[in-house]
């Protein structure tokens, strides 16, 4: 049975499985682009390639997300390989792998570079095998530099370059992975594929593997509305709101702030402002503001419709209702 992450992506699968049988038999590299805005399953893609294809050998990095450093991809492919015989000096090895008693750089970008590329070609050793790059869109500009030297003929590697990345203008340097992604979809047979936002008919379909028949017409356009579409928010609103059955998808619950639904839970818990605001630490002013936008957020009229609007639409789980109910008695006793 097809995974519910593949819904929408057996054509881009099989583009990968394809591309990787040109690898094996012309042993000529192959680069792969596949972009996408987040949410769209470009990761869930690679993974059910390399879960489905004929056993080769894959190196796969990505960057750090929150503190890109040079070099982060290849760092993630050195890390825990016996690396001794690649033809790398030790300290520039060091400098690569980013070890933390790294020597004092003393070679230039360029020489870098170059090192680099012979280390992923004696990783590779002459064989056929895949190099993933995940999110090219947060690797630093080292990274990107050696990913497009890989796409290049003269890198002469026998692999499949497979790439995922967000548009250019999320990146953390935009205008070099913009060059960066033209080089990987200019080579010769390089194929790209962008995952777009899903159509009803497959929102449908997820629906139907989630709850074993098929969804009314209205169930499918009122989640494709909310999700516009988005694989994963599809599945998110699924296993969050629709837990209980298919029902509760056809209303949209209003967006509320963690502190909205705190103040929430005290409505249902049937307190006063100020008791609110002895409870949660803040002042009886903001307790009636976060008050007046529940109203307005909920269409409730009144306090009271708004507690039982929360606990109509398991806004605020019983449990949650009873322990404020017991923090207000404590605070009152």
């Amino acid at each position: 049975m097809m995974p519910v992450t593949l819904v929408g992506r057996a054509a881009a699968l099989d583009d990968l499985h394809n591309a990787c049988a040109r690898v094996r038999e012309g042993r000529e590299p192959v680069s792969v682009l596949v972009t996408g805005d987040q949410g769209t399953g470009k990761s869930s893609l690679v993974a059910e390639f390399l879960r489905t294809q004929e056993p080769i050998p894959v190196l796969s990095g990505a960057a750090r997300v929150h503190s890109p450093a040079p070099y982060d991809w290849l760092a993630a492919v050195l890390a825990d390989r016996d690396i001794r015989d690649i033809g790398v000096p030790g300290d520039a090895l060091a400098w690569l792998k980013q070890d933390p008693d790294v020597p004092r750089e003393r070679y230039t970008p360029d020489a870098l570079l170059r090192l680099a590329v012979t280390a992923v070609r004696a990783l590779v050793g002459g064989r056929p095998a895949v190099l993933v790059v995940e999110d090219l869109h947060a690797l630093d500009p080292a990274s990107l530099n050696l990913i497009a030297e890989l796409a290049s003929p003269g890198a002469a590697l026998p692999a499949l370059l497979l790439v995922t990345s967000r548009p250019p203008e999320a990146a953390v340097s935009p205008d070099l992975t913009s060059r960066t992604m033209a080089r990987l979809a200019g080579g010769h047979g390089a194929v790209r594929r962008h995952l777009g936002a899903l159509r009803q008919a497959e929102v449908g379909k997820i629906l139907e593997m989630a709850y074993g028949e098929p969804p009314v017409p209205e169930l499918i356009a009122a989640v494709w509305r909310r999700t516009e579409g988005n694989p994963y928010r599809v599945r998110e609103l699924i296993a969050v709101e629709g837990a209980d059955g298919p029902e509760a998808l056809m209303t949209r619950r209003p967006d509320l702030t963690a502190r909205e639904r705190e103040v929430l839970g005290c409505l249902a818990a049937g307190m006063a402002n100020k008791q609110i605001a002895a409870v949660l630490g803040i002042s009886v002013r903001t307790v009636t503001v976060h008050v007046s936008n529940l109203l307005r957020k909920t269409g409730a009229g009144s306090r009271t419709e708004a507690a039982l609007w929360a606990v109509r639409n398991g806004a605020v789980p019983h449990r949650v209702a009873r322990d404020l109910q017991t923090a207000s008695a404590s605070s009152a006793g």
